[in-house]
């Protein structure tokens, strides 16, 4: 009664649509989830995703859970989870995701869960790595543990947003280093980020991890354009 009696004079709104959320309903509303472009990428191991960077990186799984569209409800609830400081949205879309995975019986492909770090100043800033959240998420429901410091940004890049392919490949040049490589040596590995574009920052981070001896690189993210 508590609960209802304060929604009346403080309603919560989804976070994709800026809709009033039913009870029951928590960040993101029924309507949206269902209504978000989502990929399936889980149950189809040859998807789109996987064609386009396996030619690039040997990987074992690379998966969506969302496909981007400008100016859509996925980049509405992409900006409040990067900007708007809503990091219990990416730990949400991690157990989300976590969920379909463990259906597919993909729980048990994968012994560690490495998000796509950011550099120091700029989490400072931020709070969280939203990257992070995801794996957190993903990791309680894979019953996998996530490890936010194997990898690290040692160099601070600028954004990537308004950057060409050529731009975007130059830009990621020596900017990640592992510093605990007993923690992946011989392991199967998740990597994940939030948002997939061309690929440069995720396969740059893969090829150092194969490099330094891990059993083979997964992909996950919550949307790819």
């Amino acid at each position: 009664m508590l609960d209802d009696f304060v929604s009346l004079f403080f309603p919560r709104y989804c976070l994709a649509c800026s809709g009033p959320l039913a009870k029951g309903e928590d960040l993101v509303c029924t309507n949206c989830i269902v209504e978000m472009p989502q990929t399936d990428d889980h149950v189809v191991a040859d998807n789109a995703l996987f064609s386009r960077l396996s030619f690039r990186i040997p990987i074992a799984h690379a998966m969506a859970l969302f496909k981007f569209n400008k100016s859509g409800r996925v980049q509405q609830l992409l900006h409040q989870l990067k900007y708007k400081n809503h990091p219990e949205i990416g730990v949400m879309l991690g157990r989300v995701y976590g969920e379909k995975l463990v259906q597919a019986n993909l729980a048990s492909a994968f012994d560690i869960i490495l998000p796509v770090p950011l550099h120091p100043s700029r989490k400072r800033k931020r709070g969280y790595n939203q990257s992070a959240k995801f794996a957190e998420g993903l990791s309680e429901k894979l019953g996998i543990s996530f490890s936010d410091n194997v990898l690290v940004r040692q160099r601070k890049t600028e954004t990537q947003t308004r950057k060409s392919k050529l731009n975007r490949w130059e830009n990621m040049a020596d900017v990640f280093r592992i510093v605990d490589q007993q923690q992946i040596v011989g392991k199967r590995i998740l990597l994940v980020d939030d948002v997939i574009t061309t690929g440069a920052t995720i396969e740059t981070c893969g090829h150092l991890l194969l490099g330094a001896g891990c059993a083979s690189v997964s992909l996950a993210c919550i949307a790819e354009t």
